[in-house]
Parts: structure tokens; C-alpha cells; sequence
């Protein structure tokens, strides 16, 4: 009989922030998969928990899974914890979770802290909706391609930054978003625990020594939908124009329909352009 994974939330910063589930499971399973064996053990010491760890991170995930795989078809119960928070988001988990549903092994979620709810809950800006990223790509041309995707959402919009990045970041998203309304919420949990509030430009006049893991929630793009369609189209040629709709799957024709009605010229006069 196969053993169960466990994906297991650990404390973002203050050691009191986990569930006696939690605890319990840490104590009842035969591994332990750490992203940093060192930080894991800290906590371990202080539940007086002692277990078999196995290093498991971003760069090693491909490598071990396969292993980790058979040691739960050997019926071994496996429980997974990333440095802090909850395992899988912008942390590693998600290659052996989609192998252990693949080779229908039970993966179960002990509920926990997780650093952007937490964030989000205290931001004071829509917790209705909202869409997270993550990290931001490094390659500029990713990152250009996604800041523009995120000036165009109207969900509140969380991101992860780190303290050496935050600065430039703020920049990106000035340029990008404009002087966007955000809250920065800082340390969570821990002594130093912050929340920095308003536009991003006056943010970045008094904000000069960043520290700690960061996480940003930006207020949503309160423009219109139809407007934000109206400024893209107005910005194309008529090649990206008719390829903005051709990757929407139209047909020729309707294409050459939609173009004429946006620019509110005559259907002949796009035709032309396209025989």
C-alpha cells in the first residue's frame, strides 16, 4: 500500500504560527523533503521533533523525484515543508505533486501561514479578487511582457520581492503601471514585522533601506475594460492589429470587420491591405 505526501505549512517568521495538525504529522511521517535542511532543522529542534530529512529544492526537484516517488509506492508517509509558509507557492513541490497524482498517490494539504494572504488581509486594497505572480521573470524582456500584463488586470495584484530587488522593482512599476496606489508588507510575523502604504512614488522617496522578504499588493486598474482595449488597439499597426485578433482565432473576414469598426474606416479600405 502507498504511503500519503503531505504538503505541510511551516511558520513564515514566528515559530508559534503552526498547527497542532501540523506538529502532529511532522512527528507521524517517515520523511521529511526540506528545501533547506538546515532551516527545517531549527524548527524541528524546537517541536523536539527528530526525522530523516532529505534535501529538496528548485534545483534538485527533476533530479530526486523519481526516488521520492518509490519510496511512497513503498508505502513510505512523506511530508514536504518549504523554508517558510505554504510548500508549492513560488516554492518548490510542484513536480513531485504532479508525479505522486500521476502514480495515484493521496497528497493532502496541512493548511498554514502563507505570506501573500497574510499580506493581502492587512493591505486595506480589494481582497475580492485578485491575481499573484510570484517573483517577477529577471529577463528584462519577460519582465517588460509581464509588468504590462499586470497593467491591464483589474484584480488586486500580488508579488514577492527580495530586499536587494524591491527598489528597482518599485521602479519597473512606476514605469510601467504608473503612480499606482500599494502596500509593502514587510517581515511578516517576525520583530521587524512593517506595512509601508501609498503611491508607489512617495514609497520610493522614503523607502531607502530595505530588509527582509518583501511582498507588494497593488491596487487593481480601476480603468474600464473597454477602455484598456480602446489604448492597445490605438497603440498598434495594422499588422498587430490584425494578428491581436487572428491569435483570437477569427476568421479573415471578421477580422478585416473588427478592424474597420476600431479604426471606424471603410471595410474596403482594410481589405485592400490584406489581398
Amino acid at each position: 500500500m502507498s504511503g500519503k505526501l503531505y504538503l505541510v505549512a511551516t511558520p513564515i517568521g514566528n515559530l508559534e504560527d503552526i498547527t497542532l495538525r501540523a506538529i502532529r504529522i511532522l512527528k507521524e511521517v517517515d520523511i521529511i523533503l526540506a528545501e533547506d535542511t538546515r532551516q527545517t532543522l531549527k524548527l524541528l529542534n524546537h517541536l523536539e521533533i527528530s526525522k530523516t530529512l532529505i534535501s529538496y529544492h528548485r534545483h534538485n526537484e527533476e533530479i530526486k523525484v523519481d526516488n521520492i516517488i518509490q519510496k511512497l509506492e513503498e508505502g513510505a508517509n512523506i511530508a514536504l515543508v518549504s523554508d517558510a509558509g505554504t510548500p508549492v507557492i513560488s516554492d518548490p513541490g510542484e513536480v513531485v505533486v504532479k508525479e505522486a497524482l500521476k502514480n495515484n498517490i493521496e497528497v493532502i494539504p496541512i493548511p498554514g501561514a502563507c505570506a501573500l494572504i497574510n499580506g493581502l488581509i492587512v493591505s486595506g486594497l480589494d481582497a475580492k479578487e485578485f491575481s499573484f505572480y510570484g517573483f517577477l521573470p529577471l529577463n528584462k524582456k519577460l519582465r517588460k511582457e509581464k509588468l504590462e500584463e499586470i497593467r491591464n488586470e483589474n484584480k488586486t495584484i500580488i508579488l514577492y520581492e527580495a530586499p536587494h530587488k524591491i527598489l528597482n522593482t518599485l521602479n519597473d512599476l512606476r514605469d510601467i503601471l504608473g503612480n499606482r496606489k500599494l502596500v509593502i508588507a514587510r517581515e511578516l510575523t517576525k520583530i521587524h514585522e512593517e506595512y509601508i502604504r501609498g503611491n508607489i512614488v512617495e514609497i520610493l522617496e522614503k523607502y531607502k533601506e530595505p530588509r527582509g522578504e518583501h511582498i507588494i499588493i497593488i491596487e487593481k486598474n480601476n480603468i474600464k475594460k473597454e477602455q484598456l482595449q480602446n489604448e492597445l488597439i490605438n497603440s498598434m499597426t495594422i499588422q498587430q492589429h490584425y494578428s491581436y485578433y487572428e491569435k483570437q482565432g477569427f476568421s479573415k473576414n471578421e477580422i478585416i470587420k473588427k478592424i474597420a469598426k476600431d479604426r471606424n474606416v471603410a471595410k474596403n479600405e482594410i481589405y485592400k491591405l490584406f489581398i
